[in-house]
């Protein structure tokens, strides 16, 4: 998918083609076709390159910079599911015409830039516009990271009614996406870091042109990238410490278990033993005794009584 659009002066956005492409035009592209690549590639005279970065799922944040051009690449938060939760690379790619996005699917960071909220950006105004995608990233980082926190209170309360399964593979599965967002974050970071430096950078004025209220956008999206980190690696550790005593307990709860199948073993086993001595064939006490049968079962009883009191003295139930 390829769209274009542009800032108007009084604040809606207009929709372009690529037959009417102007200069302070946003490019959006969407898992792109080859077609598609290429010619963004020629009207906007970008290196392909620049383009295809994002197409690999696996890519890290970073930035590449040529003689015209500036590509920003980081990475975003995405949903993909109750408790599944995954960081796919975005490319920025800023040019003195334009500036151009490229992402392998739709995200809910692109999709904060519409019509509705188009009186609060410029396209035009690129190196600000930038900052404000990499701004609401970091705050869709830390949406994601309260949910994951209202999620993992959720699990627990669960947990510490019944140890299900289904439950511990829900608390695996925030692992792994903390684990996903800790490494987003830490990327995003140097490349924030580096775009404070590159702001000096007289070469790249006439691309990035950077006024204060824009240096201080910048500072404010370190501020909430630091932010997330930190409590990406405190929820982290927190998850990590509740699986490990949801771990103990159900091994807890399993020798318990298995002390009490022990302890009823050896209680059941009494009767059988008993039973076993006046069955054999030979001359044995209460054998002609009418009540014989009756005092073997007290017999019986009155032992398996006594060691299950031993047992019960020792904890064993």
């Amino acid at each position: 998918m390829l769209q274009i659009f542009k800032s108007l002066e009084s604040g809606p956005l207009q929709e372009l083609t690529l037959k009417t492409l102007e200069k302070g035009a946003w490019i959006n592209i969407v898992d792109p076709t080859p077609y598609e690549l290429k010619v963004v590639s020629n009207l906007a005279e970008v290196d392909p390159d620049f383009l295809r970065s994002a197409l690999d799922d696996e890519e890290r944040s970073h930035t590449d910079i040529e003689d015209d051009s500036v590509m920003v690449l980081t990475n975003v938060a995405v949903c993909r599911g109750q408790d599944s939760y995954d960081a796919l690379p975005l490319a920025i790619i800023i040019t003195e015409e334009y500036i151009i996005t490229v992402c392998l699917e739709e995200t809910p960071v692109m999709a904060e830039f519409n019509e509705r909220t188009a009186k609060l950006f410029r396209t035009y105004k690129k190196t600000r516009f930038l900052f404000q995608i990499l701004y609401k990233s970091s705050t869709f980082y830390l949406r994601y990271l309260r949910q994951i926190s209202k999620l993992s209170d959720e699990i627990e309360d669960q947990l510490r009614h019944d140890m299900k399964n289904s439950e511990i593979l829900r608390l695996l599965e925030l692992q792994k996406g903390l684990t996903y967002f800790n490494a987003a974050i830490r990327s995003n970071g140097a490349v924030l870091d580096k775009l404070l430096r590159m702001r000096n950078n007289e070469a790249l004025t006439p691309i990035l042109k950077a006024y204060d209220e824009d240096e201080d956008l910048l500072e404010d999206v370190i501020i909430e990238n630091k932010q997330a980190r930190e409590m990406v690696e405190m929820y982290s550790k927190i998850l990590a410490r509740m699986a490990d005593t949801f771990t103990s307990i159900i091994a807890n709860n399993q020798n318990l278990v298995m002390k009490f199948l022990a302890a009823m073993t050896i209680i059941i086993a009494i009767p059988t033993v008993v039973s076993s001595f006046f069955g054999m064939n030979v001359p044995v006490p209460f054998e002609e005794n009418h009540n014989g049968f009756l005092y073997v079962m007290l017999i019986a009883f009155g032992i398996s009584v006594s060691g299950a009191y031993a047992l019960w003295k020792k904890d064993m139930f």
